[in-house]
């Protein structure tokens, strides 16, 4: 196994352990990271879907819009002097919101309307009917806009976010967990080849001093042996000198 497909470390216990807590953890966070992606992924198919809806409303509401427009500038003749007159500050607002989806901040618009209705005389002489439906178009339309630029806004944050997660994911389960599973088999590895030398090693000592002690057993039988020989030779000299 090459050292760069593991981490670099002494084989030891207490190395085993830290590998082990680290896998355990690099596992409990790839099983978040998954889960975070999935709800992202199912918000970010849930906001992909209004948009197609949103943008295939658009086009029928910009043409309704425009043509409202049209009627109105053919009956009540040009309204842009009379709106422009009855302006003193903006009715329509855009709110700005922040939504947390799985630990992402997300910023979303709303459509306020504030104040009071200025142009509500405006076409009373003629075309006030035209007018009327003339504003409620652009209104309806101003809020799909509103509704669209929130939902594209979300759309491309989601968008980066869910790839930055999908990359953390596959490195954890395709880089880091098998570098830590790989650590930890080289570890255990080593471990137990040096239990099988250390083994080895007192089976040897263990021969060896029973050896020593088989010896040193057959030396001192030796010893009695000669000293038993030595005494018979000393009684058997003295009979002869001294007779009996």
């Amino acid at each position: 196994m090459s050292s760069k497909d593991r981490v670099p470390l002494f084989p030891s216990r207490l190395n085993l352990m830290l590998m082990k807590n680290r896998l355990k953890g690099a596992q409990k966070g790839h099983s978040l990271l998954k889960k975070k992606a999935d709800a992202l992924t199912m918000r970010f198919r849930q906001i992909l879907r209004k948009i197609i809806e949103a943008k295939m409303t658009m086009g029928d509401v910009m043409k309704e819009a425009a043509f409202s427009l049209a009627e109105a500038r053919f009956t009540a003749g040009d309204i842009n002097s009379l709106v422009l007159q009855n302006v003193n500050k903006a009715q329509t607002k855009v709110a700005l919101k922040k939504e947390n989806v799985a630990g992402v901040i997300l910023t979303t618009f709303d459509y306020m309307a504030e104040g009071e209705d200025t142009y509500e005389l405006t076409g009373l002489g003629k075309g006030g009917q035209q007018v009327a439906r003339l504003r409620k178009n652009y209104i309806k339309a101003v809020q799909l806009l509103v509704q669209l630029a929130s939902l594209q806004t979300s759309f491309i944050i989601l968008d980066e976010v869910i790839k930055i997660t999908n990359r953390r994911v596959n490195a954890i389960e395709h880089v880091i967990i098998p570098k830590l599973e790989r650590t930890i088999v080289y570890i255990v590895t080593e471990l137990d080849e040096g239990e099988r030398e250390e083994f080895y090693r007192l089976k040897k000592i263990q021969a060896k001093k029973k050896k020593l002690r088989i010896q040193a057993e057959e030396d001192r039988k030796m010893l009695k042996m000669e000293a038993g020989v030595k005494n018979l030779l000393n009684e058997v000299d003295e009979d002869l000198l001294f007779g009996n």
